[in-house]
């Protein structure tokens, strides 16, 4: 059977397995729909493939992207390649707290359309055991996801097989809740959540906003106005609410009141105008906004409101290096888990030590070190290995390696005598160029 008959025979069978594939998956996940990756996955055993090189590598990729994930901080984007004939998939963390909404985009161009895999998982405190919290439908490559506990989360982006291309992933970072004063935004709170108050008898509950009196209180979420009314420390006070979240919105020191009890409203609906009564009759007009939660009571509000971070702004490495060979050009240089100068370090490698650049930044580039190693390398210590260092005739026939290790496929046997440029080392083997242009790794011992 020819290549190109057998990619399209096993393209066939995965399309069949996913149309195919049930909505549940284990014993312990009877109530939650499967994933369009574990579909997939599951497609691939239904067809015996797990057992082939391919597939066996494709669903090892996936376990390891969440294994060796990087640290990253929203807003962040990086660009790289992923290639037909190599499984690929990429793991990423960041720090997500109750009220943040991230959104993850990926763009992909290729020969031929993509489908995309965007799954978001829940670390527990010791960062194991990945809980699946959602996932992008099978024809998007886009996803939004509230944070419902502040804890680590978990990224994994995987293309399906047999497709090659280059993406570009963006993430960045909004409040789940609209801002509850109009024309205000975060920089205009002033008293944040847990302040001390009365001589420290109690905590603040809730942030206070800043406005001059009469300026609208907005509906921070859709819902419908649970109370209305008056207390000593409030004074006038509305109650939004929130049932999609399990959550009420409390509005306090209100100069007046602009809807009723029942009300159904939407985001930016007026609720009441800023004032100073009740327990704020001494100080500037302002808006004391908590958020109650069914469950655990008074929460912090800020992550919810506060200014998201805008578009991701980080310079894409150039497109044409994806895939090339660079060598370190400094006395040394160190290999870094995450995209930060302060990440922990992966490898310390010497000068002209040769890896390929796989994706990341214009100032970090994410590289695969020909061991198996991946991680950063800041772009300054590094240069394009197209200059010989230097050239050498070989003492004895050699096998030229399509990689650096002993079970690398042999791409040519050189005889004694051909004379080769050295690009680059890494380990006990040098990174060659014949002169007919060809290029792979020498072993360097006998």
């Amino acid at each position: 059977m020819n290549r190109i008959v057998f990619l399209n025979r096993l393209l066939f069978i995965l399309l069949a397995g996913l149309l195919s594939a049930c909505t549940s998956v284990g014993p312990t996940k009877l109530f939650r729909p499967a994933s369009p990756h574990e579909q997939y996955a599951k497609s691939l055993r239904d067809a015996r493939l797990e057992r082939t090189a391919l597939g066996t590598d494709w669903l090892n990729t996936a376990d390891r992207a969440l294994k060796d994930s990087v640290m990253i901080n929203a807003p962040y984007r990086e660009s790289g390649y992923f290639a037909a004939n190599r499984p690929f998939a990429l793991g990423y963390r960041l720090n997500g707290q109750r009220g943040d909404k991230f959104i993850v985009k990926v763009d992909v161009e290729g020969q031929e359309p993509v489908q995309l895999f965007i799954d978001i998982f829940e670390l527990n405190e010791a960062n194991r055991n990945p809980n699946r919290l959602t996932s992008a439908k099978a024809d998007t490559n886009q996803l939004t996801f509230e944070v419902l506990r502040t804890r680590t989360h978990l990224i994994r982006i995987q293309p399906e097989l047999l497709r090659s291309g280059r993406y570009t992933i963006s993430i960045t970072r909004e409040p789940i809740l609209g801002f509850p004063v109009q024309g205000r935004d975060s920089r205009q709170i002033s008293s944040y959540f847990g302040a001390s108050r009365d001589a420290g008898r109690r905590r603040h509950e809730g942030i206070d906003i800043f406005a001059p009196r009469g300026t609208p209180a907005l509906a921070a979420s859709d819902g419908y106005i649970s109370g209305v009314g008056t207390n000593n420390l409030g004074g006038n006070v509305v109650y939004l609410s929130d049932s999609r979240r399990n959550q009420t919105l409390y509005y306090a020191h209100l100069d007046s009141q602009a809807v009723q009890q029942g009300r159904r409203v939407s985001v930016g609906d007026t609720v009441g105008f800023i004032g100073n009564t009740g327990n704020a009759r001494t100080t500037a007009p302002h808006l004391h906004f908590g958020i109650y939660s069914f469950n655990s009571g008074a929460v912090d509000p800020l992550p919810f409101v506060r200014r998201g971070t805008g578009p991701a702004r980080q310079t894409l490495v150039a497109t044409e290096t994806l895939g090339d060979s660079v060598r370190i050009s400094a006395t040394r240089a160190v290999i870094r888990q995450s995209p930060d100068g302060d990440a922990p370090i992966l490898r310390t490698l010497p000068r002209s030590s040769a890896f390929a650049i796989a994706g990341g930044t214009a100032t970090w580039l994410r590289v695969e070190l020909p061991d198996g190693t991946k991680g950063y390398v800041s772009s300054g210590v590094v240069e394009p290995a197209r200059r010989a260092l230097r050239r050498a005739p070989l003492p004895t026939g050699m096998d030229l390696l399509e990689a650096a290790g002993t079970r690398a496929a042999v791409i040519e046997t050189l005889s004694a005598g051909t004379v080769v440029e050295v690009l680059g080392v890494f380990g006990s083997y040098q990174l060659v160029r014949h002169a007919t242009g060809l290029t792979g790794w020498l072993s360097q011992t006998p």
